[in-house]
């Protein structure tokens, strides 16, 4: 196939992507809102029939006043341009307002669309794309719909439509002339073309580099205690410098290439509109032609050449407008990767029983994580899991969650299998306290009720009681409806930690998972919530992770893992029994006051 042929395929393959976006933007927010786009262009055709009318009036102006010296003519004439121009206003700031109401409203619906379904996607999704910017390309994406069709609408009805009204006044006037006015158009549409397919790569990439920028600066905000702690200042400078001038270098290309229009459309449009002055000119003193024709028509041109610009920049402005709403599309048209099954029933849980039956997973292919786990948590009771960092504990937990899928083997509550229920049952069903406590924007009272959003206030303070936590919230300023500044910042380690325990305790599922939820607080703390949660564990099934023993010596069984299996199962008495174990070894290693990371490392590794 001839290069030539393979550009041509290409132009059309894209022209079809265009066309196919464009479709689908009017088809889910046109019938939304066609009551709203026909009043809108209403006053779009207003505004282009004024403009017509104030072109083809001029005639009249011209003969009638300064060549006939008609005095009734003053009067009249002088109120239907008054007229036509407070109509032109009026419908102008019709059109205004309805579109920005309009755009504004698809912008909302667009975020909500867009928040409903990243909650949707799957955890791998979010490990796989840096939040900060993800969230700074979204805020940049999310006005491409509006601005396509927005552009699309008033360049039909009003530019387009003024176009054609003021060229229908320049042909009645004079056709000869307007065929020298209009032969500007065709160049000036192929330099558009050749320029848009410019922008589109441009666009993209100032986009991606315009939410890095933005990106890094929402991290440096998040992780500011640890730039300064680290004098990290200067090389975060140095790093974001670089991404800043990326950013930069690709605005100017876009402003060169938008840009460059002007002066081709400004020379050819000068050209064509000193043509026909000189020629109308040169037969209104040669040969007696009207001057209020004359007048009339080159006015019609004059007026006719800001609505040729506009439409002439069209395509530009539409193809980054395009380049926006594409990437908003790209991320709405990603599946979850658990998604519930056609036939998926809800989660009934009777006793709660939790099986790992021969489960296989890994992240990265040809590095598996759990190979071949098999365990029974029984219903009501407590299982721990202890082992080295990376051993599979808190993936147990992500699974157990559905975050992501079983490579094989099979997950079982109550006897069903986890990926023939809905996610939604099943997550309801579980009640979770991770290693790094989460709070969100919002009062302290807000962040507990989250674990249930129908709990009373009643219950949010129970909850906080059980999790040790009520006596430092009311100490704060306005005590369960104090706001909590970013991830509860204002609050200590332990403060946050037994506020995610309160949200699990208000949750009052049957199954609570403790993913270490002990590790950031003190000896103190520590005791105190311990004693609470060993309250909540009661009739409930209870997978905890831990590294302390301390937390665990009461589990009803404990269980060892390394390199993605189980190899000791028991109670504490009976594991510290057992003299060449791993978990006596690591019991002893802890209690003579080995750091439980450093003990548990040794231990099984050593």
């Amino acid at each position: 196939m001839s290069k030539k042929k393979k550009l041509s395929l290409k132009k059309a393959s894209e022209r079809g992507l265009v066309i196919g976006l464009v479709r689908r933007i009017m088809a889910e927010n046109g019938r939304a809102f066609v009551g709203q786009y026909a009043l809108a262009i209403v006053c779009l055709v207003l505004v282009a029939a004024c403009t017509a009318f104030l072109a083809w009036i001029m005639r009249d102006v011209i003969d009638k006043i300064f060549v006939e010296r008609n005095q009734t003519a003053i009067a009249w004439l002088s109120l239907a341009v008054f007229v036509t121009f407070a109509v032109r206003g009026i419908a102008t700031y019709g059109q205004g307002v309805i579109l920005a109401r309009i755009g504004n409203n698809i912008v909302a619906r667009y975020q909500r669309r867009l928040f409903a379904h990243l909650t949707e996607l799957s955890v791998d999704f979010f490990g796989e794309n840096r939040s900060a910017h993800l969230a700074a390309r979204i805020n940049q994406n999310v006005s491409g719909i509006r601005d396509t069709l927005n552009l699309t609408v008033t360049s039909i009805a009003r530019d387009l439509l003024s176009l054609i009204f003021l060229v229908g006044v320049m042909v009645f006037q004079d056709p000869l002339l307007s065929l020298i006015a209009l032969v500007a158009g065709p160049p000036v549409a192929i330099m558009i073309g050749k320029l848009a397919r410019k922008l589109r790569v441009a666009t993209r990439q100032a986009i991606d580099l315009n939410a890095r920028v933005l990106g890094s600066m929402q991290e440096v905000a998040q992780g500011i205690a640890v730039v300064k702690a680290f004098t990290m200042e200067e090389a975060l400078r140095a790093r974001i410098e670089t991404l800043i001038l990326a950013a930069e270098e690709r605005s100017n290309r876009i402003a060169v290439i938008t840009e460059r229009t002007s002066p081709v459309t400004e020379i050819v449009a000068g050209l064509a509109i000193a043509g026909v002055i000189a020629y109308s000119g040169y037969r209104a003193i040669v040969y007696g032609y009207s001057p209020g024709a004359m007048f009339a028509f080159i006015t019609a041109l004059l007026l006719a050449y800001d609505p040729a610009r506009r439409l002439a920049k069209l395509q530009v402005q539409l193809e980054r407008a395009l380049v926006n709403a594409q990437m908003i599309y790209e991320i709405l048209d990603l599946k979850p990767r658990q998604a519930d099954g056609p036939n998926a029933a809800a989660l009934a849980v009777s006793t709660g029983e939790i099986e790992f039956r021969d489960v296989r997973f890994s992240y990265y292919a040809g590095e598996p994580v759990l190979k071949g786990l098999s365990f029974v948590a029984p219903a009501g009771r407590t299982t721990a899991l202890i082992g080295a960092s990376g051993g599979g504990k808190s993936t147990v937990v992500a699974l157990l969650q559905r975050f992501y899928d079983v490579e094989g083997g099979a997950i079982l509550v109550d006897g069903q299998d986890i990926r023939d229920v809905t996610k939604r049952s099943l997550r309801s069903s579980i009640a979770y306290v991770p290693q790094q406590p989460t709070l969100f924007e919002g009062t302290i009272r807000e962040n507990i009720r989250l674990g249930r959003p129908d709990a009373t206030d009643a219950q949010i303070e129970e909850a906080a009681r059980l999790a040790q936590a009520d006596e430092f919230i009311r100490a704060q300023p306005l005590g369960y409806d104090t706001p909590l500044g970013e991830n509860g910042a204002s609050l200590s380690g332990g403060q946050r930690q037994r506020l995610s325990i309160a949200r699990a305790l208000v949750r009052d599922a049957p199954i609570l998972l403790l993913d270490e939820a002990t590790s950031a607080l003190d000896t103190r703390s520590e005791t105190l919530v311990q004693a609470a949660l060993d309250e909540a564990m009661k009739n409930r099934t209870v997978i905890v992770v831990a590294h302390r023993l301390s937390t665990i010596v009461g589990a009803d069984q404990i269980l060892v893992v390394d390199g993605g299996q189980i190899v000791e199962r028991g109670t504490h008495g009976e594991l510290v029994g057992r003299p060449n174990g791993l978990y006596a070894r690591f019991y002893g290693l802890q209690m003579h006051g080995q750091p439980a990371a450093e003990a548990i490392a040794r231990t099984v590794h050593g």
